[in-house]
């Protein structure tokens, strides 16, 4: 029987092992997509305890939590934060098989070098000893990042946001690059006239502009875009069910466009077209810029209406969605690449049972300009797991080039988020350390290891040029 997360921790045989120590442990990190608050890294915070670190914002725990039976005061209301923390470590023991308890263990290991196991009896302690670590100077925020040895991180970022923390830490001479991504989902949400509208005012706010026309309020976007790329920005990213590629015309759109802004609501088709029209500007945009495009599909977002009503967006009600995938990402970068402005694509799969649709339609886009041109991206959020990582990989093994895969991310929100990075490799080693000892691959070690260091740090390097 093997120690539970013992060095060779999912390292199931000799050769995965030698790949995993020799190869990939010590590659840096590229988090080309993540969700950390830019303003704590500028301001070099510390957290004042576990709490607030490991729980705030994180949704993955609260969904446990509240399945274990734990009331919502302790999630995202009320209660204090070692109440909170209580609490997560009385789920924790349930968690078994789910990714939190992995997660959650290896966190502690790499960040704390607390080896115990998170349970009420251990709660206490576990507390205290990782609260007094977080006061001190070496668990600052950007010494966290140091300490994973991270050398870039990507947020996502509204076109309305100033980037002025993004301005502060290179103006600092904050050795790890912190870049911002444009995320204009809000710009193209038509679902409610209201809120579109006041986003409008927002962008004119922030733009100086008035916006009186669909074309206006373009320029008022693309002034956005431009200012971004000032500030190092060169990648682009949306969140959305499926990519929108209804047909439109120009004369369509503009009348849309005028309508929601009277405050009448648009019709479903009225609503898809916008939406189509908007991320077709976008790529063409990101296209002229060189920038790298990014695509989260099939997310089925706010389900529980009434909860949402209550925490708001972000707080845990979202599921996977089972939406049509093929003939609209088909459609719409067929429309791109005719036009020969179809920029560097990485798209994300939420559905495992659309992950061959993603890897087959990535090989119809790739036109040998440059490697891996259009990547299908990393498992993320629910497949962000053992199963979901190794099915990803298998498909983009069958149906593509793992050797050209720019590999994992953290898309969280959690400064201690880092070891996913970690599991990902050693799941990544394992599957070829497998293949090599079953005589499936052949056993060249020094090939091998090259190909994992590119899937873990040199692929992501080269493709961003970061």
């Amino acid at each position: 029987m093997k120690p539970f997360l013992d060095k060779n921790f999912l390292l199931e045989t000799q050769t995965a092992e030698k790949l995993y120590h020799d190869f990939a442990a010590e590659m840096p990190i590229i988090d080309y997509h993540c969700h950390l608050p830019v303003e704590q890294i500028a301001n070099d915070i510390n957290f004042e305890n576990l709490t607030q670190i490991w729980l705030y914002g994180d949704h993955y725990k609260w969904r446990a939590m509240r399945t274990n039976g734990v009331d919502e005061s302790y999630c995202t209301g009320d209660k204090s934060d070692y109440k909170k923390f209580e609490k997560w470590a009385e789920t924790v023991p349930y968690t078994l098989r789910n990714p939190l308890y992995h997660w959650t263990h290896l966190e502690l290991q790499r960040y704390f070098d607390v080896h115990e196991i998170l349970n009420p009896e251990s709660a206490k302690r576990i507390y205290d000893e990782c609260t007094k670590k977080l006061q001190t100077k070496e668990y600052s925020v950007r010494n966290l990042l140091r300490k994973m040895n991270v050398k870039v991180v990507c947020t996502t970022d509204d076109p309305t946001d100033l980037l002025e923390y993004h301005q502060k830490i290179k103006d600092d001479g904050f050795e790890i690059k912190v870049l911002p991504a444009f995320r204009p989902d809000k710009a193209m949400n038509v679902d409610d006239a209201a809120t579109f509208n006041n986003y409008v005012k927002k962008l004119e706010t922030v733009g100086g502009a008035s916006v009186t026309s669909f074309q206006s309020y373009l320029d008022a976007l693309k002034q956005r875009h431009d200012f971004f790329a000032t500030i190092g920005c060169s990648v682009s990213d949306h969140g959305v069910e499926y990519i929108f590629a209804e047909s439109y015309t120009n004369d369509e759109i503009d009348s849309i466009f005028n309508k929601i802004r009277s405050g009448s609501e648009l019709s479903e088709e009225e609503n898809l077209k916008f939406k189509s029209a908007m991320l077709y500007t976008f790529a063409i945009w990101d296209w002229e810029k060189g920038w790298i495009q990014q695509y989260h599909i099939g997310a089925f977002r706010n389900n529980n209406l009434r909860k949402l009503k209550l925490s708001g967006p972000d707080t845990g009600w979202d599921s996977i969605g089972d939406f049509p995938q093929g003939k609209s990402m088909a459609k719409f970068l067929g429309r791109l690449d005719s036009e020969d402005k179809l920029t560097k694509t990485i798209i994300y799969n939420l559905n495992p049972g659309d992950n061959e649709v993603v890897a087959t339609m990535a090989g119809n886009f790739n036109d040998g300009s440059v490697p891996g041109k259009i990547q299908f991206g990393s498992a993320w959020w629910f497949l962000d797991q053992k199963d979901g990582m190794t099915k990803q990989i298998n498909a983009l093994s069958n149906m593509g080039l793992l050797s050209r895969f720019v590999g994992m991310l953290t898309d969280s929100r959690s400064f201690l988020s880092y070891p996913r990075h970690e599991y990902f490799r050693r799941l990544l080693c394992n599957l070829f350390g497998e293949e090599i000892e079953n005589g499936e691959l052949p056993n060249d070690i020094k090939w091998t290891g090259k190909i994992i260091q590119d899937i873990c740090f040199n692929n992501a390097k080269n493709y961003f040029g970061w």
